[in-house]
Parts: structure tokens; C-alpha cells; sequence
């Protein structure tokens, strides 16, 4: 794994494939997406269509394109979807700690994070609201979290809730000018 937040030698075009587990090690979500490049807010990946996700018990093709913000700071990882998206959702934001960076080989990238179960979640319906609170609190006991996780986690969430809340950027979505609409038509071209 590499040192620090960053991807090290990462490429535009490269594949990067998305690796969660749980606190106690157990496998999560794998997606696989192609590194777009970074900004101030991080790094982006496109998450095409047709793409296979899986984890345990579950797994599907996608069903319209995304973006993955991989943040430069912050315990967490953002999904954008945009109008394509069948569902409801238009910010998926994963409370995630211990981001790590993987060479496989030129080219092939992993991404590593642990879920740490809450999301802050965008909804066209229901707008702006804490997901998977109460797998945080079932976790706390099963998994072991650590009182000042527990702690880091709920803190992170009310700030990040406020933000998506509010459009602040990186999770401004509405516009032609918005920070995911840019990385939306590089990861279409």
C-alpha cells in the first residue's frame, strides 16, 4: 500500500478497482472505475455502465455512469450520480477510514477503504439524509469500534451532512459548472 492519501504513480485511463471491507476484515463492495485525474477535492474515478459490483450476497451490473471522489482529506468517499441514474439517489457519501493505494502493475490500481457503515445520502425524494444508523450502532458492539472511531465518525457525518446540505464543493451537483458535471464529461469522452 502506498504512503499517504495520495495514488502515488496513477495514470488518467488507468483502472482502478475499489476494494471495502468492514472493521473486522470482512469483504464489502468491489467496483471497478477509471482514474480521470485529481483536483483539490481529491481523486476522481468514473464508474462507467455496465460495470459488474459485487460483494458478498449481492452483485449486479450497473446501471448508469458515476463518479468516485476519493478525498484528499476527510474519512469518506463520495459517489455522484447524475440524471441518468434510474434510481433516486445523486450523492452516495460512505464514512470510510484507512484509505490505502495498491499497484497491481502498470496500469492496474486498487483502491482500499474500511466502510464505516453511515452515509450521507442526496436523495431527488427524500433529500438529504443519515443512512445506516443503526448498522453503526450494531457494529459499535460487534465489530469492536474504538470509542474515539465512534466518536471521528459522528463528527465527520454532521460535517459532511452540512456540506452535501448546503452544495458546498465538491458536492455542489446542480449546473453545467458543477464539480461532478466536469468529471462526468471527461470519464464520457
Amino acid at each position: 500500500m502506498s504512503a499517504g492519501r495520495g495514488p502515488g504513480d496513477l495514470q488518467p485511463g488507468d483502472l482502478v478497482v475499489s476494494r471495502n471491507r468492514k472493521w473486522n476484515g470482512t469483504a464489502h463492495w468491489v467496483v471497478p472505475g477509471t482514474y480521470l485525474g485529481e483536483d483539490i477535492h481529491g481523486w476522481w474515478i468514473f464508474q462507467g455502465a455496465g460495470e459488474f459490483c459485487s460483494r458478498p450476497g449481492a452483485a449486479f451490473y450497473t446501471a448508469s455512469d458515476a463518479i468516485l471522489l476519493v478525498p484528499r482529506a476527510g474519512e469518506f468517499v463520495a459517489t455522484f450520480y447524475d440524471d441518468s441514474y434510474p434510481g433516486d439517489f445523486r450523492i452516495y457519501v460512505d464514512l470510510a477510514t484507512e484509505h490505502a493505494w495498491k499497484s497491481i502493475r502498470p496500469g492496474v490500481t486498487e483502491f482500499h477503504m474500511i466502510d464505516m457503515d453511515l452515509d450521507v445520502i442526496r436523495s431527488t425524494q427524500r433529500g438529504v439524509f443519515v443512512d445506516d444508523e443503526d448498522e453503526f450502532e450494531e457494529h459499535q458492539v460487534a465489530m469492536g469500534y474504538p470509542q474515539a472511531m465512534v466518536d471521528s465518525m459522528r463528527a465527520e457525518c454532521a460535517a459532511l451532512f452540512e456540506a452535501v446540505d448546503t452544495m458546498t464543493a465538491p458536492f455542489d451537483i446542480t449546473g453545467t459548472n458543477s464539480t461532478s458535471a466536469e468529471w462526468f464529461r471527461k470519464g464520457r469522452a
